[in-house]
């Protein structure tokens, strides 16, 4: 992002709260074993389920965990796996996508049935049913979230590119006797990539909120590694006991669907000629 583009989102309703939350949580990702008290499995059952004090700023789990530094560890989780997911689907989305629309009728109508296929299940069913039959894990929920939004993505740059497959610029490279893979890299690509950037956005908070599901149901990130989605599950068992775990790893999932979506939004209307006149 340029500073104008920047200082264009901080204007936005929304805007300056959405960069406040999404730098804020980069930077608990970043900087989770530095600024964490305690270890993230670190067991202690003598202080187990206890309230917030100075000893335990949020308080402990049911093993005695320091829950805020469960929570900023699960902030890695968090990012790590929707930022790794929205690299492969919008990469392998958008090549799909470009290649349908440059191709003969034939591939296009081909990518498109397939693409229609996966976005005819909502994402959330087709995630869970992909890990129930993969099995859970780290490197499973990554891969096969991923594939649950390579049509996103697709959809998207294929549009774009039809849009523009015909302009005179474009066509100007083919008669200079260009590549197709220098057209694609040099013309089609930069001229799609804002929408397909704004989409990211918007799907990074629907990813965390996956994930966060599929490790609440014990199908997504295996404890004792720290999820938002395990947190609140042992939150929700020990609900009767103690309402710090569940409220706390609660707050940080409202807060990285809210920032992340109010940047894609905010990001829309910025990159958007007519919305950002509206300023």
């Amino acid at each position: 992002m340029t500073m104008n583009t920047l200082l264009d989102l901080s204007r936005r309703p929304g805007g300056t709260f959405a960069l406040f939350a999404v730098m804020l949580l980069c930077l608990v990702a970043i900087a989770a074993p530095l600024i964490a008290p305690y270890g993230p499995n670190a067991i202690a059952p003598a202080n187990r389920l206890m309230d917030p004090s100075f000893q335990h700023l949020l308080g402990t789990d049911h093993l005695g965990r320091d829950i805020l530094s469960r929570i900023l560890y699960g902030t890695r989780v968090a990012l790590g796996i929707s930022l790794s997911v929205i690299a492969i689907s919008l990469t392998t989305g958008v090549a799909l996508g470009i290649a349908a629309a440059l191709s003969p009728r034939a591939i296009d109508l081909v990518v498109v049935g397939i693409f229609d296929i996966v976005t005819s299940f909502p994402s959330i069913i087709l995630a869970l049913a992909l890990v129930a039959v993969f099995g859970p894990g780290l490197g499973n929920v990554v891969l096969l979230v991923s594939i649950v939004f390579i049509p996103h993505f697709g959809r998207v740059a294929r549009a774009q590119t039809i849009a523009i497959r015909n302009s005179p610029f474009i066509e100007a490279e083919r008669v200079l006797g260009a590549q197709a893979w220098r057209v694609v890299l040099h013309h089609v690509t930069p001229n799609i990539i804002g929408p397909i950037f704004v989409l990211a956005c918007m799907d990074i908070p629907v990813v965390i909120t996956i994930e966060a599901g599929l490790s609440f149901l014990g199908l997504g990130v295996r404890p004792p590694l720290a999820s938002w989605g395990n947190l609140l599950n042992d939150g929700y068992t020990y609900l009767d006991r103690s309402i710090w775990l569940a409220t706390f790893s609660g707050l940080a999932l409202i807060l990285a669907t809210l920032g992340f979506a109010l940047l894609g939004e905010s990001l829309r209307d910025t990159l958007d000629p007519k919305l950002r006149r509206a300023v």
